[in-house]
């Protein structure tokens, strides 16, 4: 047998020979697949602690759904760390890792796990991780509702190159506008890294770049265009833009729904500590297993250091600080 190329046996264990490996990196089925990628992300300690008045039934709908395809006392616990991660994340992010690993330990196969998966570990820095759960995730999906956040973990493990590359292979017309603005700021941020300052402006010059109304993802939008504007020296500019999102960020605040579309009204310098005023209207665009795999986590070994895929090479890139624009 070659010694550059590992195969294994059906069971997991090394192959002696060609004539006794039966299964192959390329031969793995999906489920197979999932466990080895499950592998560098299990815990070696204990469970984090859930609170009492946590309750699966804090997720949102369409993932408790997708959690009923789990039997209901695996499905409430899984529901319980992913609620739980949700609370925390913003000011515990690796507590939040930590739940969603949990949950992940016994429900590997479900969309919305690995999902949060790699939103922790994009939280927490890993970069590497976030990108492998994501394609993970999509896979497993269909969706490319996370790409601008593949985009950003591209970035993060420091190839802003194939970055680029993934965000042009998606038709951006099949995306929801929220959608389309993360992934133009993930593809401005990708050419900030490559010094392409110039068309990191062009690349947030889209049509959700509107002074006069806010969404949600108005504020970040403004803002990031507003940096590219200092990059290029033009100060004036970007002060006007910075203003425009912090109008866009209150009155979204005092609007208290996501999904209503605001009319910004540009204010006079003496107005400035004056709310826009705005009117809001109804956004019909916005955002209105079935088996336990418990038994992922004592499986080390069946399909350990198979040779890494094409969508598995991310696992050895270096730390490095957050692109996020």
């Amino acid at each position: 047998m070659d010694a550059g190329k590992k195969l294994w046996t059906r069971d997991g264990a090394p192959a002696r020979n060609d004539r006794d490996a039966r299964v192959v990196e390329e031969e793995m089925t999906e489920e197979q697949r999932m466990q080895r990628e499950l592998r560098s992300v299990r815990p070696r300690h204990d469970d984090p602690e859930l609170p009492d008045d946590i309750s699966a039934n804090d997720l949102d709908r369409i993932a408790r759904n997708e959690l009923k395809t789990l039997t209901k006392e695996n499905a409430e616990t899984v529901g319980r760390h992913l609620a739980m991660a949700a609370r925390v994340i913003d000011e515990d992010p690796q507590l939040a890792h930590l739940h969603v690993m949990s949950a992940a330990r016994r429900a590997g196969r479900i969309g919305v796990v690995r999902e949060s998966l790699a939103i922790t570990a994009y939280a927490t820095g890993d970069f590497a991780l976030a990108l492998r759960e994501l394609r993970t995730y999509r896979r497993i999906s269909g969706s490319n509702d996370q790409l601008p956040l593949m985009v950003d973990s591209e970035r993060g493990v420091g190839r802003p190159d194939r970055a680029l590359e993934l965000g042009r292979s998606v038709d951006r017309a099949t995306l929801s506008p929220s959608v389309q603005v993360g992934l133009a700021i993930a593809m401005s941020g990708a050419r900030l890294d490559l010094g392409e300052t110039d068309a990191a402006l062009v690349e947030l010059e889209i049509p959700q770049l509107n002074p006069n109304t806010a969404f949600s993802y108005s504020p970040e939008l403004f803002a990031a265009y507003a940096e590219v504007l200092t990059e290029l020296g033009r100060e004036n500019e970007a002060d006007e833009w910075l203003e425009r999102a912090s109008r866009a960020d209150a009155a979204l605040g005092t609007s208290g729904d996501d999904d209503e579309t605001i009319e910004i009204e540009e204010m006079e310098e003496d107005e400035d500590d004056a709310l826009a005023s705005f009117v809001a209207d109804e956004d019909n665009d916005g955002e209105d297993d079935h088996a336990e795999v418990d038994n992922v986590i004592d499986n080390d070994n069946a399909v350990a250091e198979a040779a890494d895929t094409a969508e598995t090479d991310d696992e050895t890139e270096p730390d490095v600080t957050s692109p996020k624009a």
